[in-house]
């Protein structure tokens, strides 16, 4: 069984502008996020999907550096992106990560990765995300390429082609979904937010980066973080008003799995 790890990613995002390469611990974001992923024990073989932009040049020479196969697609049909990338590969099993992670725990990786393998044939999809527990900025959804391939056929949907997996997951009547939550019976999905979407976000990542990341332990995990933040709550406040912010909050009238309470608008002004 094939797996391939694909981290997509591209120069232009709109709302922080070249994020993936910011400087992280004297590297590009990309390139720390890309450690923490091969950090993984499970065997996978690893790729970043970007765009056929001529600017996301930066992210193929980035990853020729690092020896990471690059796949270039659709600039905005990530389900198309995906699947090509997967055909390309020859991929039994596809799993999704988004580049704006830079603090994903590579254990939470193999958590996931783990209960979709420990029964082969017996999910089509599995997350971290359907409910969410772990901090936000520890995705991780895997599907199977025969999944992935129905839905590039019948998606037809704007956010289903846009964000990948949709199709798959919000059918559950449709197809075997699995979840799987964080193992402390703890909720931090809408109150730690680890991602990077806003100047907010990258001013927390690379607080913590600061604080945590050396030469010698560049692989500091998720424990490591929350004893960070425990002790330093100052560094939570810098994006907490982004705190729960995702991309469901445009789509809950089109999506029938996600509720109210896993989505908020940013707080202005705080």
């Amino acid at each position: 069984m094939k797996t391939l790890v694909l981290v997509q990613a591209r120069v232009g995002s709109t709302r922080l502008p070249g994020k993936v390469l910011l400087p992280v611990a004297g590297a590009p974001l990309l390139r720390r996020m890309l450690e923490r992923v091969r950090g993984a024990r499970t065997p996978f073989e690893l790729a970043v999907a970007t765009t056929t932009d001529a600017e996301d040049e930066a992210i193929v020479s980035l990853c020729r550096r690092m020896d990471v196969r690059c796949f270039r697609g659709h600039p905005s049909d990530l389900l198309d992106r995906h699947y090509r990338a997967a055909a390309e590969a020859r991929a039994d099993v596809v799993v999704k990560i988004p580049s704006d992670c830079p603090l994903i725990d590579a254990g939470v990786i193999d958590r996931v990765l783990g209960l979709y393998r420990e029964d082969t044939g017996r999910y089509d999809f599995v997350s971290n995300l359907h409910p969410a527990t772990y901090p936000d900025g520890n995705d991780v959804e895997v599907v199977s390429f025969a999944a992935l391939e129905t839905a590039w056929r019948q998606a037809t949907r704007a956010l289903e082609r846009e964000h990948t997996t949709p199709f798959v997951w919000d059918q559950p009547e449709r197809f075997r979904i699995g979840n799987v939550r964080w193992e402390t019976g703890r909720d931090f999905s809408m109150t730690h937010r680890f991602t990077v979407d806003y100047r907010d976000d990258y001013l927390f990542v690379t607080g913590v980066y600061e604080a945590l990341w050396s030469q010698t332990r560049p692989l500091f995990d998720l424990s490591d973080i929350l004893r960070l933040v425990g002790e330093h709550p100052e560094l939570l406040e810098l994006n907490a008003r982004f705190a729960g912010v995702n991309w469901y909050r445009h789509h809950l009238d089109e999506l029938r799995t996600v509720q109210q309470s896993e989505t908020r608008s940013p707080e202005v002004g705080r």
